[in-house]
């Protein structure tokens, strides 16, 4: 686990969207509207940090469903501490209700 620093916007986007259960890739790019360059990269960070963790589907259900396997992430116990710091960085985020308020 690297050593913890303040995440980028699109970092905390896509935490915040994991956070939210969007849980693979084309569900986080949908929510954040960020590409797959950004998306991608920083669900690893996040991961390497510890702020997410990840596991692929089986096989087996992606060949059933006729698709790739899905990689799908969920947030840490650590990850919901890092994203509340993070609004403190970026006011924006006040504005979205974090999941745990709807």
């Amino acid at each position: 686990m690297r050593k913890a620093r303040a995440m980028s916007f699109g970092a905390v986007a896509v935490l915040h969207a994991v956070a939210d259960g969007k849980r693979f890739g084309f569900e986080i790019m949908d929510a954040t509207g960020l590409t797959s360059g950004t998306v991608y990269p920083a669900l690893d960070r996040l991961e390497d940090l510890g702020y997410a963790r990840s596991k692929w589907e089986a096989d087996s259900v992606a060949h059933r469903d006729a698709r790739p396997a899905r990689r799908y992430f969920e947030i840490t116990a650590a990850g919901r501490t890092a994203l509340a710091e993070a609004a403190a960085r970026y006011p924006a985020l006040r504005a979205i209700p974090r999941p745990e308020e709807r």
